[in-house]
């Protein structure tokens, strides 16, 4: 009877090995899997030869194997690529297994000491296979070598051995990565308290449609700019990899890399290029209204409802002409969108749509910015990416939705609704209404990201001994401090200017049917509140007399009902978690369009009965 389990030894060989690339030879490693279950994106794991025991993940692209039951709890694996790193803030190591095959789904029981699993008769146990050579090589040696007219073999080798991104962490040792660059930004320069510099940033594609930012300052910044150009596929290896900074990441990845000098970025020349497949995260046309002016861009598809001329606008920056098109399209939300196409895309995509308009055809866009114009809108980007009836599940429910009953439907623009004051930011106050306590008794609200509602309330307190507003720039509106001598100090203008301006900064108690809360108001939407700027409230404020104008002018902006659009978010203020709730547009209650919203809700919950 033959037995079947882990290699003897199995978690020795790993840690005295650590990193096993540059092995010649390399043993057969196979352990039993103990402790599976999800971290993240991916699954942790303990590694088991029956006498050690060893923590560890598998890596991103091995999930698949993991949710699909290939690989299961108790199972045995043979590791066939790893990585042995140190935890971090833990003198204690893991090993991440990067790829592996499947020997045995679960045992019956865990295995300890001895092999305790037998195989029946007549079945074959563990064979023990010589692996191939597995040199971990940098992006330079690799394309050294593919000059030198490898061997489809040898050259289909070193492929596997090309890391895709989504395997990527910032706790991995050497990697090299095969990614096409599809975007390139400009130079730019800086200056902080540690002195100048410069810094650049590229998107990078690989295969799988994984994107990632890399990001290059100073000597990297200069020896890379001219290397990299937009379309080019590259090998780079000797990067590092930190988690992204939500504020500033433009693609959909919770790392960015860091290239410095001394990282290896080669062209791909020699070899077939791939075309990185088009990764979409669409949002629906009627949950655009929390995306306006924000700087994370977005995904949609769409049914094409009509397609506009070109038309050529000029820029104010250099007075360039730019064609520009504006499609409108619309979702299985029965509302629409109008989207301006930019560039080479309003004459080339752009055409293609005209000339098919009458055939009702879905277009799916990534990278999208989302405006204010008209309630709502999108434009393109020089990274946006447009495909004309796509093969995607989601084009096909479009497609089927359109067909039955969307080409007859009532289809609204997603921008109705708006207020008068969309210019000034204002969403749909309409589209998602909450109460107050909503807001209020949900304390997770706001935990990742800003959260957006629009809500009616009443101010019902605005506190006359707060600090209501700021000196500020006249110029750039940031705070200024009085300059020694005279006038006011800007430290992001580097300037100094005789006056200054006030600004409002302040908080005020708001007031509806289910309860209340706190609402931080800025200028603009204080100003629509209070009926009057800063400045004019501050000479209130100055004036002598029996009757005080200034508190009786906070007093008349109490108790009138307004709509109210806000940002939900949790800042941490000494070790705990606050809500904090930001009007981000003001509007008046225009009362047929609210009853008009009423009586809507009422039919929605008699139908629902």
């Amino acid at each position: 009877m033959a037995k079947l389990g882990p290699t003897p030894d199995a978690i020795s060989t790993i840690l005295a090995c650590p990193d096993p690339s540059g092995s010649v030879e390399r043993p057969d490693i196979v352990i039993q899997v103990l402790d599976l279950g999800p971290r993240g994106i991916t699954y942790k794991f303990t590694a088991s030869d029956g006498k050690m025991k060893l923590k560890g993940m598998f890596s991103s692209q091995l999930a698949s194997q993991i949710t699909s039951g290939n690989i299961q709890n108790l199972g045995l694996v043979r590791i066939l690529d790893y990585a042995v790193n140190e935890i971090p803030g833990m003198s204690e190591n893991y090993v991440l297994v990067k790829q592996c095959e499947v020997v045995s789904p679960a045992l019956e029981t865990e295995i300890k000491n001895e092999v305790i699993s037998e195989v029946k008769s007549g079945e074959v146990g563990i064979i023990l296979k010589p692996k191939q050579e597995m040199v971990s090589k940098s992006a330079s040696q690799i394309v050294h070598e593919q000059n030198g007219n490898m061997a489809p073999a040898a050259r289909m080798a070193m492929t596997r051995r090309v890391h895709p991104l989504v395997s990527l962490n910032p706790y991995q040792g050497n990697w090299t990565i095969k990614v096409r660059v599809t975007n390139k930004g400009t130079m730019r320069t800086y200056k902080n308290a540690r002195g100048e510099g410069c810094v650049f940033n590229v998107e990078l594609t690989d295969e799988e449609g994984t994107q990632i930012q890399a990001t290059m300052f100073n000597e990297a910044a200069k020896k890379f700019f001219e290397k990299f150009e937009l379309g080019k596929v590259y090998y780079i290896s000797k990067g590092s990899l930190r988690v992204a900074n939500k504020q500033f990441k433009t693609v959909q990845n919770d790392y960015e890399m860091n290239l410095n000098e001394n990282s290896e970025v080669e062209e791909a020349i020699n070899e077939a290029a791939f075309v990185p497949e088009t990764k979409f995260n669409f949002v629906p046309v009627d949950m655009l209204g929390p995306h306006v002016n924000g700087k994370e861009l977005v995904d949609v598809i769409g049914v094409v409802q009509s397609v506009s001329p070109t038309m050529s606008i000029r820029r104010k920056s250099n007075n360039e002409s730019i064609p520009k098109r504006d499609i409108t399209i619309a979702d299985e939300t029965k509302k629409t969108v109008v989207v301006s196409l930019w560039g080479e895309l309003a004459t080339s995509v752009g055409q293609e749509l005209l000339d098919i308009a009458d055939q009702s055809p879905i277009v799916a866009i990534k990278s999208l910015k989302v405006g204010d114009f008209q309630g709502v809108s999108l434009s393109t980007l020089s990274r946006s990416t447009v495909v004309v009836n796509p093969e995607l599940p989601e084009a096909k429910r479009l497609r089927s939705w359109y067909d039955s009953e969307g080409k007859g439907a009532s289809l609204a623009s997603v921008g109705n609704g708006m207020s008068p004051l969309a210019k000034s930011g204002a969403r749909s106050m309409y589209s998602d209404r909450v109460s107050l306590s909503h807001i209020s008794d949900d304390p997770s609200l706001g935990e990742d990201k800003p959260v957006f509602f629009s809500v009616k309330a009443f101010i019902s307190s605005i506190r006359p001994d707060q600090a209501l507003w700021y000196r500020a720039c006249k110029t750039c509106n940031k705070k200024v401090t009085e300059a020694i001598g005279s006038g006011y100090w800007c430290e992001a203008c580097q300037k100094n200017d005789e006056e200054c301006s006030l600004r409002y900064i302040l908080v005020a108690r708001v007031t509806d049917a289910s309860g209340e809360a706190y609402l931080s108001l800025f200028n603009e939407e204080a100003e629509r509140v209070i009926g009057c700027s800063a400045d004019e409230l501050d000479k209130l404020k100055s004036q002598e007399g029996e009757e005080n104008v200034y508190q009786l002018k906070l007093k008349q902006a109490t108790w009138v009902p307004h709509l109210f659009r806000v940002s939900v978010s949790q800042n941490e203020y000494n070790n705990e978690k606050r809500k904090r709730i930001t009007a981000r547009a003001v509007a008046p209650v225009d009362f047929a369009a609210e009853s008009k919203f009423l009586l809507e809700e009422i039919s929605k919950m008699k139908a629902s009965q």
